[in-house]
């Protein structure tokens, strides 16, 4: 059973309860001022919140906000789109957010990159033996128009050979194992404990 915690983030000025064991990456390596991230102490699970300028046309609807989610998402994993399959995106409420503010969530999955000489031959280096069969992406849009501000909450869950059971995991028959169910309870605890203390934090980021 995971256990939570209340967590401020960038100063105090968000706050919302994340899993007890990840840390502070900050503490570990420099961070970008606009993002904090989060690790897994006993995997390779990891968060990480950004404050990002809004992406995309005045208003909001499943258009245009589809459009903001669909940049971000390419910005997030670069030149792996092409090996990224998005499963599903829904509409996201966060309970102690105006509802009014539009939020989304979806769920990715990105396929590794084959070198091409291990394709060729069959072979694989021992880095690619520690690499992920695939990465799992949850990533959550809270649209902020007045602040002209997209916040993005990502969980990049890989799933490494001898680390997860991949009989467990089918997205396509909607099975997504532990680390994907962990992860989504994960996102599901932020989304009803995020609060905002300070909105001048949009203005300074």
């Amino acid at each position: 059973m995971t256990t939570y915690q209340g967590t401020p983030l960038f100063g105090g000025a968000l706050v919302c309860d994340l899993p007890s064991n990840f840390a502070d990456v900050s503490k570990l390596r420099q961070v970008p001022d606009n993002q904090e991230v989060w690790i897994d102490r006993d995997g390779f699970t990891s968060l990480v919140f950004e404050i990002d300028e809004r992406v995309g046309e005045k208003g909001n609807g499943p258009e245009i906000d589809g459009l903001a989610m669909t940049t971000h998402l390419e910005e997030i994993v670069g030149d792996d789109i092409e090996r990224t399959k998005v499963w599903n995106t829904t509409p996201t409420l966060f309970s102690k957010l105006d509802e009014e503010i539009p939020a989304y969530t979806l769920i990715a999955t990105i396929s590794p990159k084959k070198a091409p000489a291990a394709a060729a031959s069959g072979s694989s280096s021992s880095s690619e033996k520690n690499s992920p069969d695939f990465t799992a992406i949850i990533l959550t849009l809270v649209r902020l128009e007045r602040e002209k501000t997209d916040l993005l909450i990502t969980i990049n869950v890989p799933h490494i050979r001898g680390e997860y059971n991949e009989e467990d995991v089918d997205l396509e028959l909607g099975r997504q194992g532990k680390l994907i169910g962990d992860a989504v309870d994960y996102a599901a605890k932020i989304w009803e404990t995020f609060k905002v203390k300070d909105w001048n934090l949009f203005n300074e980021v």
